[in-house]
């Protein structure tokens, strides 16, 4: 297996794809943490900011049927750079939120960037196994699986810095901008994105394609374990609602919001720098797979009984080092098992119901933010993850502990 370092220094095509990935996730957090903050200043409410979070991953988790078919059917490139394009239309919808009154047009913006992602995500990860080779996958998975961790942490810390020193617009001009640098990245990646296709073969419509993979999904339980791996965080994730008001309790402000946020991506990245090793041992792998998600749980129900924020912070670090876990394991396994054909259908399933179970979190604490202690709150949805991780194990811990071999790619 060829080491990270070697991967990242060797593959240029590789080193553009993360490139791009790192741009696009670091916008995406850079103007969501000053949007957080400004919409309670603007309504008064947190109910807003829930909203605006639920609505994010609600609408990702809706199109990713249709954009994980786009993924196997068009050039990934294309979607990729076109992704990145309406991406800095949508956030730059954003500098029209200026009061109480105009704060829905903070949805339509964050709506039409879940759009946008929805396009991206599956695309970029059906690419990965193209543009690197088997022996180089494992290592370039540490890399693609640390990259929303780490500009969760650059954009979030960096966010919460510039807004509070320059205001949420600047931030909003600056997202943009890194927006159309990420399509620059992409365009200049020279291998394919995808295996040549069979042109006697005859392209499925959206929904018969979609049919086709929830059947392949069905059959395989192994692969139907790993799609409902993430699900397990996204039922708990209702929390990141919560990290403005929790700042406001411990009067830390919007510095705080960006420093909740930045530790819960340093967190997504040094989880799957520590599962490399079971990348090469399968067998643990469901095992590890239900270890990460109670540790997340645990974390956050710890959250609800402590009062001194610095012990926060390291919690929540630990909550998403297992959260970065889950998420690299269970996308190894899939790239391992799933032909390209199939790949990017199946990874839209895979991200469609960790959103689903994201938005459902969410909502839930929309619902509740303005009534129920926030204490309570993290407990819940600490305690519900927990659960979720019991029950996954006891239904996954007799399926064959190693991954079948790939089918023809």
């Amino acid at each position: 297996m060829a080491s990270p370092l070697a991967v990242l220094t060797g593959n240029r095509d590789f080193r553009r794809l993360l490139s791009a990935e790192l741009v696009m996730f670091g916008a995406d957090w850079f103007v969501m943490v000053p949007l957080l903050v400004l919409l309670p200043e603007l309504t008064g409410s947190g109910v807003w900011g829930a909203l605006v979070l639920a609505a994010d991953t609600g609408i990702h988790a809706l199109m990713l049927p249709f954009t994980g078919t786009l993924a196997d059917r068009f050039d990934r490139r294309r979607i990729l750079i076109l992704a990145n394009l309406a991406a800095v239309v949508a956030v730059l919808l954003l500098l029209g939120v200026r009061s109480s009154g105009t704060a829905w047009l903070a949805l339509a913006a964050v709506a039409a960037l879940a759009v946008a992602k929805s396009c991206y995500s599956p695309a970029a990860q059906a690419a990965l196994p193209n543009v690197v080779s088997a022996e180089e996958l494992p290592s370039a998975n540490v890399f693609a699986g640390s990259a929303w961790g780490t500009m969760a942490i650059v954009g979030a810390s960096l966010g919460g810095l510039v807004s509070a020193a320059v205001g949420p617009y600047t931030c909003f001009w600056i997202a943009a901008g890194a927006l159309l640098v990420a399509a620059g990245f992409t365009v200049t990646i020279r291998r394919p994105m995808q295996a040549p296709r069979d042109s006697a073969e005859p392209a499925l419509r959206t929904l018969a394609a979609i049919r086709e993979t929830l059947v392949y999904i069905g059959r395989r339980p192994q692969v139907l374990a790993l799609v409902t791996a993430k699900s397990a965080v996204g039922l708990g994730n209702g929390v990141l609602t919560l990290f403005p008001l929790l700042a406001g309790v411990y009067g830390v402000g919007a510095i705080g919001t960006g420093l909740l946020f930045a530790v819960r991506g340093a967190g997504a990245v040094v989880g799957p720098l520590l599962m490399r090793p079971v990348l090469n041992r399968r067998r643990w792998l469901l095992t590890a797979l239900a270890a990460s998600m109670s540790v997340y749980g645990l974390s956050y129900t710890g959250i609800a009984l402590i009062s001194w924020f610095p012990l926060v912070l390291a919690l929540v670090f630990l909550a998403h080092l297992g959260g970065g876990s889950n998420w690299v394991l269970s996308n190894f396994a899939l790239q391992a098992v799933v032909p390209d054909r199939l790949r990017g259908r199946v990874f839209a399933a895979d991200l469609m119901l960790a959103t689903l179970a994201i938005s459902v979190s969410q909502l839930v604490v929309a619902a509740v933010i303005d009534t129920v202690d926030i204490r309570v709150i993290l407990a819940g949805c600490g305690l519900v993850t927990v659960t979720y991780a019991i029950g996954w194990w006891l239904v996954t811990r007799r399926l064959p502990l190693a991954v079948a071999p790939a089918e023809t790619r």
